[in-house]
């Protein structure tokens, strides 16, 4: 049977209590609740980024269509300017004028079909570009939250982090010259049973499983010789007898 000296199997309980706190600080970690709202964040921020882009693009386009017409405008402007400037310098013969003013005729009802389609243009940008600000102020709130939560989360992780390494170091002081063998054991239990490798009993009861020993089983543990490194019959921790019978 494995023996170990008395004080290093009342010491691996120490040892067990610092490994517990440091499993607490990593579960703390992986279950801050910075993280469960970051994550939300992020979903909506993936939700809100098609809307983005489509908004922008619809933005973009218009702007396009709307620089174009604006253009096609300025040209019949332009013509009409040039047509009105001939007539009015008075040198084109009867049949020429006559072809400029059924031209410039022409022109205004051309410039009339394309002011009105600008207009609609223009009217339609107008709405994108309201339906884009929304979208950008919505996407810019998330932005922020999500930059709060993680400022938080890392604020967070620092200080259990600082902790951890406070523990480790303390651990790694208790756990200085333990017998190797008990520390053997009770790695491949811990690494077994759920991270708990060493229990003390405490009365008739371990206080790994919480399970109460038969009276057999608690008087073989109780009358084992006290660097006898006894096991729970119910879970098979390590029974760290805190008193000897």
């Amino acid at each position: 049977m494995a023996t170990a000296p008395v004080e290093d199997q009342r010491r691996l309980l120490e040892v067990q209590a610092l490994d517990t706190k440091l499993q607490q600080l990593a579960h703390q970690r992986r279950n801050h609740p910075t993280l469960a709202t970051i994550a939300e964040l992020d979903g909506r921020m993936r939700d809100l980024h098609g809307s983005l882009v489509d908004s922008r693009t619809a933005v973009a386009d218009l702007e396009r269509e709307v620089t174009k017409a604006e253009g096609d405008v300025e040209q019949v402007r332009n013509r009409v300017t040039r047509d009105q400037q001939r007539l009015d310098a008075g040198a084109l013969n009867a049949k020429d004028a006559t072809a400029v003013m059924s031209e410039l005729e022409s022109l205004a009802r051309r410039q009339n079909v394309l002011e009105d389609a600008e207009l609609e243009l223009m009217e339609r940008l107008e709405a994108h570009q309201e339906a884009l600000a929304k979208v950008e102020a919505a996407h810019g709130d998330l932005v922020s939250a999500h930059d709060k939560a993680a400022a938080e989360r890392d604020a967070a992780f620092a200080e259990i982090d600082g902790a951890a390494r406070a523990v480790t170091a303390e651990r790694a002081s208790v756990a200085e010259g333990l017998d190797a063998g008990l520390v053997t054991l009770y790695d491949r239990l811990r690494s077994q049973l759920g991270g708990l490798g060493a229990a003390a009993l405490n009365g008739n009861r371990c206080e790994g499983c919480r399970l109460e020993l038969n009276p057999g089983d608690l008087a073989a543990a109780k009358n084992a010789p006290p660097e006898q490194v006894v096991r729970c019959e119910e879970c098979g921790r390590i029974l760290v007898r805190v008193t000897t019978a």
